[in-house]
């Protein structure tokens, strides 16, 4: 998801096809209110390659600012991967870039961002940076 997020926004492109699941939709939720993308709606069936595929679908809508259309999301940083999981307290988690970044991590309560994470004290799994 984020791979294809970060690809679409390099290329300009408005919209994004991505598969659903429960994890995505927190993240996006979260990115959302943030205000990293405008929108995000689940698709039940799409025709992709002349073929009907029943899957489920979310299209996130990528959010642009200015004349010149420049993406919200300069870049993101995937941090934690299966084969590496990067676990923190709330005391070690860093700012990213002094601040104007996110880190999303993902806690006993759920998926927040590291500001929450720091006002309610709770450490857990750091999935990405974000800015």
């Amino acid at each position: 998801m984020l791979t294809r997020i970060k690809n679409a926004s390099l290329v300009k492109s408005r919209k994004v096809l991505i598969l659903k699941n429960s994890l995505i939709l927190d993240i996006l939720s979260l990115l959302k209110q943030e205000g990293f993308i405008e929108t995000f709606e689940e698709i039940k069936d799409i025709n992709l390659i002349k073929q009907k595929v029943s899957e489920k679908y979310i299209l996130v809508s990528l959010k642009y600012k200015g004349i010149k259309q420049e993406p919200y999301i300069t870049n993101l940083k995937r941090i934690s991967k299966p084969s590496l999981r990067i676990y923190s307290s709330y005391k070690n988690i860093k700012k990213v870039l002094g601040g104007i970044g996110v880190a999303v991590l993902s806690t006993p309560i759920g998926i927040v961002t590291d500001r929450i994470a720091k006002s309610k004290k709770i450490g857990g799994e750091i999935l990405f940076y974000i800015w």
